[in-house]
């Protein structure tokens, strides 16, 4: 008897899971197909714009081969993300929003301003975690280490990502966000996102108080120590400003020229090395010799740049000495007056 109860109750998870692999393939592909509709033709278009005023203008916007890396990375995230996505929306998220603690009357228009307000602020701090922790950004080099600007980098996918970033939106079905709209409504706000990585669009006005912008997002993807971990959101700037992580793009003769990719670029990258690069060498950092406990956990889960001697620095470290830089500090100390 128990036996067949075992075998019943098997059977009947078994079609609970398909009934809801079922409806998340069949209601998934309906508005994925809609946004693909949408969204190509608006990439296709913007990028053969670029492309030609790259030509027109006698600007190095793209290399054949900086291209063909992001198409490589894109594809390798999208793959991960759709074998990986009837789990985490299918079975996740559809549980989480089982047990959703507030139930919406109605989808009008005030539904999905609050899921876009709510997966824009969540994004945010996967992002921010994402550039803060080294773990995380281990997956999220890989976007960075392109040094070209243009509409095809936004392609240019953090390959792991789906395995984790998931996680950051769970509080949405639990708020009682429908998990297809959750996932839809990320893909939206990715449309914006690919329309923020280019060279040729100026300041938008009353915008940049708002929106992430190219102008902030330029700032996002630069080098240059001011502008390192800077400018986080993907559809709105609010946040980052509201945080602390806002930074304007300022004019070559108040700063300098943007350079882009990271503060060490890889030398010759290879289909392996641009996804693993970051990997190997955390490994190399935490199983050094004679390291305490808390200076290898530092190696995986500190900020991007620690060293447990100095010979590195993080980026806050940076701009601390770029803002004050030792000979001034020292000079300050110098003309301080010696109190007894």
């Amino acid at each position: 008897m128990f036996k067949n109860h075992s075998r019943q109750a098997a059977v009947a998870r078994t079609v609970t899971f398909a009934g809801i692999t079922h409806y998340y393939n069949r209601m998934e592909v309906v508005k994925e197909n809609l946004l693909f509709l949408i969204s190509t033709p608006y990439y296709l278009v913007i990028i053969g714009i670029e492309i030609l005023l790259s030509h027109l203008q006698h600007r190095s916007l793209y290399t054949q081969k900086d291209t063909l890396t992001n198409l490589y990375l894109m594809l390798l995230n999208a793959g991960i993300d759709v074998l990986f996505r009837a789990v985490y929306v299918g079975i996740v998220f559809q549980f989480c929003f089982s047990h959703s603690l507030y139930h919406w009357p109605q989808q009008g228009w005030l539904y999905w301003l609050c899921l876009l307000l709510a997966e824009d602020f969540l994004y945010y701090w996967l992002h921010r975690f994402d550039h803060e922790v080294r773990f995380f950004w281990a997956t999220h080099v890989t976007h960075h280490s392109s040094q070209q600007m243009n509409f095809t980098v936004g392609f240019r996918s953090s390959v792991f990502q789906p395995l984790y970033r998931f996680l950051y939106f769970l509080p949405l079905p639990l708020l009682g966000f429908k998990p297809l709209d959750v996932v839809f409504m990320y893909s939206a706000t990715q449309i914006w996102g690919i329309f923020v990585h280019t060279k040729l669009i100026g300041k938008l006005g009353w915008l940049e108080y708002l929106l992430v912008t190219p102008s902030h997002h330029r700032v996002h993807h630069a080098s240059n120590i001011k502008y390192l971990d800077k400018n986080m959101g993907m559809f709105l700037i609010v946040w980052d400003k509201m945080f602390g992580t806002f930074q304007p793009e300022m004019a070559e003769k108040e700063y300098e020229p943007i350079a882009y990719g990271l503060t060490k670029n890889l030398e010759k990258p290879n289909a392996v090395s641009i996804v693993f690069h970051e990997w190997r060498q955390i490994w190399q950092d935490a199983t050094q010799k004679g390291l305490r406990f808390t200076e290898r956990w530092n190696y995986v889960f500190g900020p991007p740049g620690y060293s447990h001697d100095g010979s590195r620095q993080t980026s806050k470290q940076l701009q601390a000495n770029e803002e004050w830089p030792a000979s001034e500090v020292q000079l300050i100390m110098d003309n301080e007056p010696v109190t007894t």
